[in-house]
């Protein structure tokens, strides 16, 4: 039986250097970076001080005060996200079978802010005085279960928590979901919002955020002076259709979901393993998946996140699956612009992978300055260029040993 195709046509996005897709898009191809100080809460006396926020966000420019009043504020970027992505498409969800669409949205943490400030109302008021809302605003699939009220989609709707690989593991679910025949359309992608006390502070513990008081030094994937991560916030949702009804209704289409691979691996709580073999295992499903050929990739947008380990080890796995074509292909970091949106990551970095395809542009790895010989290959160092890109790969490794990657193919018509 043959496969159905899905493409994608329609792209939302709230993010710290956009709050739209369009917006989030010009700012990778300027190069601009998210990264500033903290100020959703004082930072005074953390070691970490800077985070990639989203900016100037309000909730009222995509919905109504009251639907606003119940969402925690990851749940709000999924669901404006999620409007976008329809509205971009076009796609008239009355003139839908509900039963046919549905949704895939990540969260990694949920509403971590809501249990932070409900367990000081607790402490100070009494446990029974915790708000009746703090469990259905708060649970991580929350945000997944709202933009299937806002739309009215019946299908499937799930939320994968598989860490910094979540918002990859939505978009290749719901890829596999309508190739193989269950949906003709879904809502995909990620969200969170974890600039927090709590989570910075969880982080830092870990000795996994950059302490770095430059907001140029601090989110540098590759570079030898790399330190740590920096967290961000946000959402990206991508609305796929199954491709001949796509073409029936006349969607613009920005590019095509070909392959999909997903491993884990089995090696610690928080570290990759060394050799990136769980991620090169990852890279080889998804490209056996699409039938692509490793020489037939152009371009890879790395999970690339800024740490010591992921950065050598993702570099020794794309050498791993592609030999010597590793030294001839792309591969950049848009966490040097966006920073490390956690279950949002893969969810953003597979738009900006689409529109790197659509505009043959190759984003740059921002604020890099020093070469390590352990990630010697083409980080598209400071500067985006134009590139004629027809397959490209978007990787997302998280905590756990969780590894995504997904394949995208160029839209010919």
């Amino acid at each position: 039986m043959s496969k159905r195709r899905v493409v994608i046509t329609g792209l939302g996005a709230v993010t710290p250097i956009g709050l739209t897709a369009p917006e989030s898009w010009q700012a990778v191809r300027d190069g601009v970076c998210g990264v500033g100080p903290i100020t959703q809460f004082d930072p005074a006396g953390m070691k970490v001080q800077l985070a990639a926020e989203v900016k100037g966000f309000d909730p009222l420019v995509c919905m109504t005060r009251p639907e606003s009043k119940h969402m925690e504020r990851f749940t709000q970027f999924a669901v404006c996200a999620a409007r976008e992505a329809l509205a971009d498409a076009g796609f008239d969800a009355a003139q839908a079978d509900p039963d046919r669409c549905g949704v895939t949205i990540s969260s990694g943490i949920g509403g971590i802010g809501l249990t932070e400030r409900e367990h000081d109302k607790g402490l100070e008021k009494g446990w029974d005085r915790v708000s009746p809302f703090y469990i259905p605003m708060g649970i991580c699939n929350i945000a997944a279960g709202q933009v299937a009220i806002s739309t009215g989609f019946q299908g499937m709707c799930t939320c994968p928590v598989t860490a910094c690989a979540g918002g990859t593991y939505a978009v290749g679910d719901a890829f596999h979901y309508i190739r193989d025949g269950y949906a003709d359309a879904m809502l995909c992608g990620g969200t969170e919002a974890a600039v927090t006390p709590l989570a910075i502070g969880g982080f830092t513990s870990m000795r996994a955020l950059s302490q770095s008081q430059d907001p140029s030094r601090a989110s540098i994937p590759f570079d030898a002076e790399r330190s740590g991560f920096v967290l961000g916030e946000g959402a990206a949702v991508l609305l796929l259709e199954e491709l001949e009804r796509a073409q029936a209704r006349g969607a613009k289409i920005y590019a095509e979901v070909v392959g999909y691979g997903a491993t884990c691996d089995a090696y610690h709580m928080t570290a990759p393993r060394p050799d990136g073999s769980g991620g090169a295992k990852a890279m080889a499903l998804a490209l056996a998946d699409g039938g692509v050929a490793p020489e037939q990739v152009d371009y890879i947008n790395a999970h690339g996140t800024s740490t010591h380990l992921n950065d050598a080890g993702e570099t020794a796995a794309v050498k791993a699956v592609f030999g010597r074509h590793a030294y001839a292909l792309a591969m950049s970091s848009t966490k040097s612009m966006t920073g490390h949106m956690l279950g949002a990551a893969g969810a953003v970095e597979a738009l900006f992978t689409a529109l790197a395809l659509r505009d043959g542009f190759l984003p740059a790895t921002i604020n890099y300055r020093v070469p390590d010989e352990e990630c010697d290959l083409d980080v598209v160092p400071n500067a985006g260029r134009s590139a004629h890109i027809r397959y490209a790969v978007s990787n997302s490794l998280g905590f756990g040993g969780h590894n995504g990657s997904l394949v995208f193919k160029k839209w010919e018509g």
